[in-house]
């Protein structure tokens, strides 16, 4: 265990700001244009998927005594991104509508690059900041999923997916040997409709309609509608489909990870409706220290649903007795991802494998597979 002491320290902290090196990065390679462009994507995949490969594992956990005070350096750079972020992306819509040195090529490929930033580090600072009880988080969380026109994830996250995990009414649960091809434009409908109606229950409940404007679904709305409007005044028509260009990467990149953290798990149906508690072992989990640097300890994410009010740097990293280890960090299990047969290959045995550790007593597995048990109660 780290004595919370140590935890404290700047110098533990100064590695999850590695991050910021993504904005000065992007601003050089959009003056050098060209397949400079491409350099944003390159690091985030491949430099610290190698660094995983050199550095190794983290298997140290931070004292859970350690107090909010304490972790100032740590919160501190999630609150810093989202005044980053903006002034980046939108700074750099003006820049490639008024330059003539980048090419239709490279402009689309700077913006593929900017999406791979808003996606990996904006909605996973995003996630980290609506899962915080002040108020000024969860606006800057919201600012944040507005540059990515996804706001809804907030009301999906909190009030579907970790209360549904692993159950038929979740629809970020990829299911056994669902392809992400087929899982993605699932997934990006599913969640729409279930957060709204999440939020129209908790309305009615109060016997208000979802007209109501304590419906957050306005906030998201006018948020990203003002986004929208930002990057027309801005870039023209042209800075216009660039934002909404970068803000579909974005999304692409949050439903790779979501796709990877709980494919094939499930939890048990006791019958009736009723389903087992979330344990850590309903979400997989990755102690590969550099892409954890990146990701702000998202690949602890056994821990995180087990206990989501803890900080990124309070999450506990579990052994494979008590939580399905992935072979590889994030960088390489998203690119696995996109190929389904390679997916399926490295990751089906191990779903089987956790099914035989964790449900020895289940012998059929197909209304899991096809989510056809009875949506929880």
């Amino acid at each position: 265990m780290i004595p919370a002491k140590d935890v404290a320290k700047l110098t533990s902290a100064l590695p999850f700001w590695l991050s910021l090196m993504l904005i000065p990065l992007i601003w050089i390679t959009a003056g050098l244009g060209g397949w400079w462009v491409l350099l944003v994507p390159v690091t985030t995949w491949y430099l610290f998927a190698g660094l995983d490969a050199a550095l190794g594992l983290n298997l140290e956990n931070a004292d859970l005594d350690t107090t909010d005070e304490q972790l100032h350096w740590y919160s501190l750079i999630t609150k810093v991104w989202p005044f980053a972020q903006f002034l980046t992306l939108f700074g750099l819509i003006w820049f490639a509508t008024h330059t003539d040195h980048l090419s239709v090529g490279a402009t689309i490929g700077l913006f593929f690059g900017m999406g791979v930033i808003s996606g990996t580090i904006g909605i996973n600072y995003s996630h980290e900041l609506m899962h915080q009880k002040n108020k000024t988080e969860r606006w800057m969380g919201d600012i944040l999923l507005a540059m990515v026109l996804y706001s809804h994830f907030r009301s999906e996250h909190l009030l579907v997916h970790h209360r549904y995990v692993g159950t038929p009414r979740d629809p970020v649960t990829a299911r056994y040997n669902e392809g992400f091809h087929r899982f993605f434009p699932r997934v990006l409908i599913g969640c729409f409709k279930s957060a709204f109606r999440a939020e129209k229950e908790m309305l009615e409940r109060k016997n208000l309609p979802w007209t109501d404007l304590s419906n957050p679904f306005f906030r998201y709305w006018a948020l990203q509608g003002g986004m929208l409007l930002f990057a027309l005044i801005v870039g023209g028509w042209i800075g216009f489909l660039l934002f909404i260009w970068q803000a579909y990467i974005a999304i692409w990149q949050l439903e790779l990870v979501n796709y990877v953290e709980h494919y094939g798990l499930t939890r048990k149906h006791l019958g009736e409706g009723k389903y087992e508690h979330v344990k850590p072992h309903h979400s997989w989990n990755a102690a590969h220290k550099a892409s954890n640097w990146l990701l702000i300890n998202l690949q602890r994410h056994s821990d995180h649903h087990y206990k989501p009010d803890r900080r990124f740097p309070l999450l506990q990293n579990y052994t494979d007795a008590d939580a399905p280890q992935l072979p590889f960090g994030y960088p390489v299990m998203t690119i696995a991802a996109m190929i389904p047969p390679l997916w399926k290959k490295v990751m089906n045995p191990r779903v089987r494998k956790w099914r035989g550790m964790y449900y020895p007593e289940i012998t059929n597995w197909h209304a899991y597979n096809k989510a056809k048990n009875p949506l929880p109660r």
